[in-house]
């Protein structure tokens, strides 16, 4: 059914035949909405504007920007195509009204979307909060299963607003933006790759709610008001497995050459190993870093590169993925294709058996000019973490130094 949904919508989008009507999308505000359960909306605002005769989509969360430039229109057709990642909102549209879905072919995942112009805020709240949830939040989600994990929520509310993230182990949940609704919290992100919504009843102390990820995963959540609370050091839940002395790849690049660890362009040099995926937000916000890390500070002794573990489901539309985010972002080191077809850590560390195990992409690993790993830090904290993304600038950059410096 939802690659019937699919074909119609392209069919509708490229058929040339068709009468094609003067559409124009009004500029301005517009209110998104995506179905991600029978009960549930997952809102989120954007504004529409045409630069040079083409439109431009900018998805506001919180203070994220995300620009969405690529979209194609065929008579009262549209396909807007995410920045660097796979998902497009595919649909029809009039001046005032967008109605499509959502769509991920790799992992065929389809969610009903549906735009409309207009300013209005991101979720209605009709009763004054009861609560005031800024500060920690000590964490668990799927703690009613056999694979609880922890977060950290870290959240400012200005009278009904609020904005914030939960960060866990293996990175962040991007910006989050939303209200307390009387004893309702409500909080969202669409950033083009992943669809977030936590709905929670808040109390002074208490959190107890749901997290949608799509229309494909719903997790139950837990948390209690805990100003003193912090995750695992990021710098000590991926290690070298004792029977290897070495971090070693051998993985091939887009065009085909095989690059590994023991070539000679890494010898005697301080060499950053990113693993990553060109699906994953979070890594998408590390190599944004990395790129403007490596363009102010230029060093003949300093490599990097990555190993992308990607869910596309041929090698074709995997190395299309990876040329993609190096075009949009300007990455200007190599990435190779370590996996396609999965994004499986289990089948990660299948690939990478000196470690003790893949746990979260990205993962970056420091190599000194003798080969020796000093430092795998595991996940990423980014913008949206505030202090902690402040003071993982710091760290990184201290760390490089000192490698340089023997």
């Amino acid at each position: 059914m939802k690659r019937l949904r699919l074909s119609i919508l392209v069919m509708l989008l490229v058929c040339s035949c068709q009468e094609k009507k003067s559409v124009q999308l009004k500029e301005g505000s517009w209110w998104a909405k995506m179905q991600v359960s029978e009960n549930e909306i997952l809102p989120f605002n954007l504004d529409v504007t045409k630069n040079n005769g083409h439109y431009v989509f900018k998805v506001k969360n919180g203070e994220e920007r995300v620009s969405v430039d690529e979209i194609a229109i065929n008579g009262d057709s549209i396909i807007i195509k995410m920045p660097v990642f796979e998902g497009y909102i595919a649909g029809t549209f009039s001046d005032t009204e967008i109605i499509g879905d959502f769509i991920k072919e790799s992992l065929d995942r389809v969610v009903p979307f549906t735009a409309t112009f207009g300013e209005r805020p991101r979720f209605d709240s009709s009763k004054p909060p009861l609560t005031n949830i800024s500060g920690i939040w000590e964490t668990v989600f799927d703690y009613d299963t056999g694979n609880p994990y922890m977060a950290k929520g870290i959240f400012v509310q200005n009278d009904e607003k609020v904005t914030g993230t939960f960060r866990t182990t293996t990175g962040d949940y991007r910006y989050l933006e939303g209200v307390v609704d009387g004893d309702s919290l409500k909080l969202s992100t669409f950033d083009g790759a992943h669809a977030f919504l936590f709905v929670a009843n808040a109390t002074d102390s208490t959190l107890d709610g749901h997290f949608y990820s799509g229309n494909h995963s719903v997790e139950k959540f837990m948390a209690r008001r805990n100003e003193g609370y912090e995750l695992p050091d990021a710098n000590s839940l991926t290690f070298l497995r004792k029977d290897f002395e070495r971090f070693d790849f051998s993985f091939p690049d887009v065009n085909g050459n095989v690059v590994g660890m023991g070539d000679e362009a890494f010898k005697q040099k301080v060499v950053l190993v990113q693993i990553m995926g060109t699906w994953c937000p979070n890594c998408l916000d590390e190599t944004k870093f990395y790129v403007d890390y490596l363009k102010k500070n230029p060093h003949p002794d300093l490599k990097m590169i990555a190993l992308a573990f990607e869910y596309a489901k041929t090698k074709e539309k995997a190395f299309e993925g990876i040329k993609r985010l190096k075009d949009r972002v300007g990455v200007p080191y190599p990435i190779l294709l370590a996996q396609f077809g999965t994004s499986s850590k289990l089948k990660a560390n299948e690939k990478l058996p000196m470690l003790n195990h893949v746990l979260s992409y990205p993962t970056t690993i420091y190599i000194d000019k003798k080969g020796k790993v000093r430092k795998i830090h595991t996940g990423f904290n980014g913008p949206a973490t505030g202090e902690k993304y402040e003071a993982f600038k710091i760290d990184f950059e201290e760390t490089v130094s000192d490698l340089l410096s023997e």
